[in-house]
């Protein structure tokens, strides 16, 4: 039997210290949930054992580029979660590793061209090893995916039916990006300006899909401010809908298509109504615009770097994710024309404070919820593993919520 049920590892980065805090806040000095933090740094980790006060708390030494060392911390848990990215730089070699021991495994990656390539050069291993992997554990994309289950279920209540369409939109948000965050952005840029193959894979809805799934309905992506009807108000492109509409997607896939056969989810911000609503919609979108194309080009990215863009390491305060926030409107619309709204929010930072409590319980979720009888070894998706068992954690423990509001 491991010694440990969860391990983080990436313990001493910006998220993940928040997340060893948060945990240890959480569990106390429980003996129920045996658990330890793990980094290349010894000194750095001792650091945050002072900072969080929990100077009993276990530590191992492992670096993402050491293959025995990472197959000593694997085989010493049930759980690891891995805050190191970008992932595309640093984060294959312990997904490999997991897959090949049999560990469990989640992150809060929102790499869309890095998940398809970890699902086509291990997702078979991982279903005879028994590895369950479960990618996009933080606000991205757990708020949307689950968001969308929660949705559904209601549907199924009020209408003994799914709905065959789910919009959703940002009404709310209040948080800052960390170096980290922004470093995994800029290199995506990076990647698809060294590799144009990469463009069809983030251009494609279904990228991560299964690979015989027939792809049938053609979704909208949203990449332009509009005004939406639906929603009465301009809408903006959301930055992280091209990771959240991939993950939605596959899950319907991974549940053989329990919302729909011809299931479509869009996601934008809510910008407001009128001229001042519309001049939003635009400046957003012409900022999204200009960003990605500067992080295209060498010259333009150092400059970016090295002037502009926080520096991995850093990112919000203490106080700054406190007084964060997020809203998320969902509306859900039958085949039949019925129409169902509901309501996700988030009591912290989307990307840090929030992000480390919904991490968090993902991980004790995989770790002491769902058996390996119910949800065999490969790549899963938060609602498509987790279910119920999250959206109760997530309301009872991680200041999220989840209702039905009127239309």
């Amino acid at each position: 039997m491991p010694q440990y049920d969860i391990i983080i590892f990436g313990a001493t980065s910006f998220v993940g210290q928040i997340t060893a805090r948060y945990l240890f806040e959480h569990l106390g000095n429980s003996s129920e949930v045996r658990w330890a933090i793990a980094g290349r740094s010894a000194s750095k980790l001792a650091q945050l054992k002072e900072a969080i006060n929990a100077p009993n708390l276990d530590t191992l030494i492992a670096d993402a580029a050491d293959e025995q060392q990472l197959k000593t911390l694997c085989e010493s848990t049930k759980v690891v979660v891995s805050t190191v990215g970008p992932y595309a730089l640093f984060g294959e070699l312990l997904v490999k590793t997991c897959v090949t021991s049999g560990t469990d495994y989640c992150d809060l990656t929102g790499e869309v061209q890095w998940i398809a390539k970890m699902l086509s050069r291990y997702e078979q291993i991982a279903k005879i090893t028994g590895a369950r992997i479960v990618n996009c554990c933080g606000f991205d994309s757990i708020p949307s995916d689950m968001g969308v289950y929660f949705l559904q279920q209601q549907a199924k209540l009020q209408f003994a039916k799914t709905c065959e369409s789910v919009h959703m939109r940002v009404a709310k948000m209040k948080g800052a990006a960390s170096g980290g965050t922004v470093a995994s952005m800029t290199n995506i840029f990076k990647e698809v300006a060294s590799d144009k193959q990469l463009r069809k894979v983030l251009s494609n809805p279904y990228a991560i899909c299964p690979e015989d799934y027939a792809y049938k309905v053609r979704q909208n992506s949203l990449q332009r401010p509009q005004y939406d009807p639906l929603f009465t108000a301009w809408t903006a492109p959301f930055i992280m809908a091209g990771i959240n509409t991939r993950i939605v997607l596959r899950t319907n896939t991974l549940l053989n298509e329990p919302y729909s056969q011809q299931f479509t989810y869009d996601e934008a911000m809510l910008t407001g109504q009128g001229l001042l609503g519309g001049s939003k919609a635009y400046g957003i979108g012409a900022g999204l615009a200009g960003f990605a194309m500067a992080a295209m080009l060498p010259p333009t990215r150092w400059l970016m770097e090295s002037t502009i863009l926080p520096k991995p390491g850093d990112g919000p305060s203490l106080q700054q994710q406190q007084q964060g926030h997020y809203d998320l409107r969902f509306i859900g619309i039958t085949a039949s024309g019925e129409k169902i709204t509901t309501k996700v929010t988030g009591d912290q930072d989307p990307g840090y404070g929030s992000t480390a409590k919904i991490l968090s319980q993902a991980a004790l979720c995989l770790a002491l919820d769902i058996s390996k009888k119910d949800k065999s070894g490969g790549f899963w998706t938060p609602a498509s593993i987790f279910a119920e068992h999250l959206l109760t954690r997530l309301q009872q423990h991680a200041g999220l919520t989840f209702e039905v509001i009127d239309d």
